[in-house]
């Protein structure tokens, strides 16, 4: 019997809606600053992972949008995304078990870039209304753990007074929808709610009772 998602993903998309609104009123109030438009895909090669609620949404809605031969280029192409992250984590784990900066290994492996096997070869992305939450806020300034961040191709300066969203906030309440679907379940591995994996690796998964452990 197929799981259930669909109150926990009703619960994600209110959290996307917020987002979303969030970003257009930055956008509104600082025309001149946002440079996010179409073709612009400078955060499709940001290297970032995502909760297990979002995994399994975007899962959900590539499983939907595509089949046959289409389906499996990209989950060809998600593979070979999904190893060259594996390779990329693994050398940054060495690094740092060598005795180098733990903060210095980690601020070189975010100036990495890779594309996103979702990103078209027409640059646009061939899931866009199913985005991550992090593709949708990445043209207006956040901050994570007090650190602020920004595009590099917007026209905010670093150090501005401007509306910042918390990604402290928006994360925490990913892991409470995870949290909350995880029990739902009844997955006998409560840390699983605290995941936090690629979109390459969500589009090759089964999200089955067996990955649950149900």
């Amino acid at each position: 019997m197929p799981m259930d998602f669909k109150a926990h993903f009703t619960k994600y998309e209110a959290l996307v809606s917020m987002v979303d609104g969030i970003f257009n009123k930055v956008k509104d109030e600082y025309p001149k600053e946002v440079f996010c438009r179409e073709k612009c895909s400078d955060c499709c090669y940001a290297i970032f992972d995502i909760p297990i609620i979002e995994a399994i949404y975007i899962n959900h809605k590539f499983n939907q949008a595509f089949s046959g031969t289409k389906k499996r280029e990209l989950i060809d192409a998600s593979a070979k995304v999904d190893r060259a992250l594996f390779k990329m984590k693994r050398d940054a784990y060495m690094e740092i078990k060598d005795g180098k900066n733990e903060l210095d290994v980690l601020a070189k492996m975010s100036m990495e870039r890779i594309r996103c096997p979702l990103l078209g070869p027409d640059n646009l992305c061939i899931l866009y209304d199913s985005r991550p939450i992090t593709c949708r806020i990445y043209g207006i300034p956040t901050s994570t753990s007090g650190e602020s961040h920004i595009c590099g191709r917007t026209n905010f300066k670093q150090g501005g007074k401007y509306p910042t969203v918390n990604m402290d906030t928006v994360y925490s309440q990913l892991q409470l929808i995870s949290a909350e679907m995880t029990a739902a379940l009844k997955v006998k591995n409560i840390k699983i709610c605290e995941m936090l994996i690629p979109v390459s690796m969500a589009l090759i998964t089964d999200f089955n009772e067996d990955y649950f452990g149900i």
